[in-house]
């Protein structure tokens, strides 16, 4: 697809921005955290609109493909270069344009990284719920971009629930504004939703006004521990069922724990088989009772009860949470990672079959995520060097999709589909649904030069 003549010119023909081509720039922007690695042909850093205006003119009319990049922290290949791309990397457009405590709305540029968000609005008294477990690294781009969610989704939502308006730049120049800045609005269709979680296929944001909500007034963290894989999974359900929703209800199965013990010791309790992470917010005296009730269901289930006692205690809780992912690492060289979701009420069928799994295959498959949605992230323990269990590694993602999909569930709650998942996609969508969905990419991209090859095969 790409003319190496025309790549070989692009310095020259774009020359007010900052472009590499140099092999160690282009090493560094080939992956992302999926571990797939392909070569870009030049790394664009713009600095305003006009700049992502003026590469997608360039390779609009040389046909060339654009990835757009925020910190490459996705799991599913969604910002690693097709062959010989662009790629555009928001580094530089991280600005905070406009915190409207007023209206409760914020303006920012892609790259702004999300904990940087959430500091800002915390010392202004508000807060931005998404907080996926990326957060301290990851960009409100490409949150948006794969429709991310995190621990407070259970209570709060996804990031959709939080986009307001999106300034994009079309893949022939264009730029186009959708949304609206007031807290309602239905007129035409809602574009500002198709664009939330395109990962990157329709257009490259350049601007995102998100909603912001005031800060709760306290925050309860509970930990209950279980000796029983299923007891916990009982418990998220009737957490639930009790009508009380936790802004978060994490889950760790105990092989998660153990590499989280050994990465980052916090005082997990090694022979546990489980534990949930539970934590309510809003009014002091209403969360505390409701802290009370689930503390009881959870020892009903047999599960002992600590809570945090202050910031410090919380902060390493989550601080463990959040090193889950990287923790792994000391289990197995590679991991084959998937976030399937279920209905609440299956979590515990998910997670029996899950470990079924692993005992017949022989190969170590550790769980976590947010249980309170359903959300499951399942670690699939390989070493890529032994081929004979990465390739018997690979053929549980199937089997596992399927398990999802017969409970009722989905694929992916928050990863999206990029290359790692395309496969599987006519799994859950019907061929009406795709053959739609591929109109849309041709009537947004006629030349499918935008993050080509992702979500769906074909294209």
């Amino acid at each position: 697809m790409v003319d190496c003549l025309a790549m070989n010119k692009i310095i020259d023909k774009l020359p007010n921005l900052k472009i590499s081509t140099s092999p160690e720039d282009l090493v560094c922007y080939g992956f992302d955290a999926s571990g797939i690695e392909m070569s870009p042909s030049a790394v664009v850093w713009p600095d305003t609109t006009e700049d992502v205006v003026k590469v997608m003119k360039y390779a609009y009319e040389n046909s060339i493909s654009v990835v757009p990049r925020g910190a490459g922290t996705g799991m599913t290949a969604g910002a690693v270069p097709s062959k010989g791309a662009i790629i555009i990397s928001f580094e530089k457009m991280k600005r905070i344009l406009e915190i409207d405590t007023e209206n409760l709305n914020v303006l920012c540029e892609p790259g702004v990284i999300n904990g940087r968000l959430q500091r800002e609005l915390e010392w202004k008294g508000f807060f931005y719920p998404p907080d996926p477990a990326s957060m301290n690294f990851c960009t409100i781009g490409g949150n948006v971009a794969e429709n991310a969610g995190g621990p407070r989704a259970l209570k709060y939502g996804v990031t959709r629930d939080y986009i307001m308006e999106i300034e994009s730049v079309l893949p022939n120049g264009e730029i186009m504004t959708t949304g609206v800045k007031t807290t309602k609005g239905v007129v035409g269709y809602d574009l500002t939703s198709l664009l939330t979680g395109s990962e990157g296929t329709l257009s490259v944001f350049t601007k995102i006004r998100l909603k912001v909500l005031p800060l709760p007034e306290e925050v309860v963290t509970l930990l209950a521990i279980f000796n029983n894989l299923e007891a916990s999974g009982n418990a998220v359900a009737k957490i639930i069922s009790s009508k009380i929703i936790p802004r978060t209800l994490e889950f760790m199965d105990r092989e998660a724990i153990a590499a989280i013990e050994k990465l980052k010791p916090v005082g997990l309790p090694k022979d546990a088989e489980a534990i949930l992470l539970i934590e309510l917010d809003g009014h002091p005296s209403t969360i505390t009772k409701e802290a009370e009730k689930i503390a009881d269901i959870c020892r009903q289930l047999g599960a002992e009860i600590k809570k945090a006692e202050d910031e410090n205690a919380r902060n390493q809780l989550w601080a463990s949470r959040r090193a889950i992912s990287p923790a792994l690492y000391q289990i197995r060289p590679m991991k084959i990672n998937e976030d399937i979701v279920v209905p609440r009420n299956m979590v515990t069928e998910m997670l029996k079959r899950l470990r079924k799994l692993s005992e017949k295959s022989g190969i170590k498959i550790v769980n976590f995520g947010h249980a309170g949605d359903g959300n499951i992230h399942v670690n699939i323990m390989v070493d890529k060097a032994d081929n004979d269990e990465y390739t018997k590694g690979l053929s549980l993602v199937e089997q596992i999709f399927k398990d999802t999909l017969l409970l009722g569930g989905t694929i992916s709650g928050e990863h999206g589909i990029g290359l790692t998942k395309a496969g599987y996609i006519g799994m859950e969508l019907s061929k009406k649904e795709l053959e739609i969905m591929g109109a849309i990419k041709k009537v947004f991209d006629p030349k499918n030069i935008l993050n080509p090859g992702k979500i769906f095969p074909e294209y």
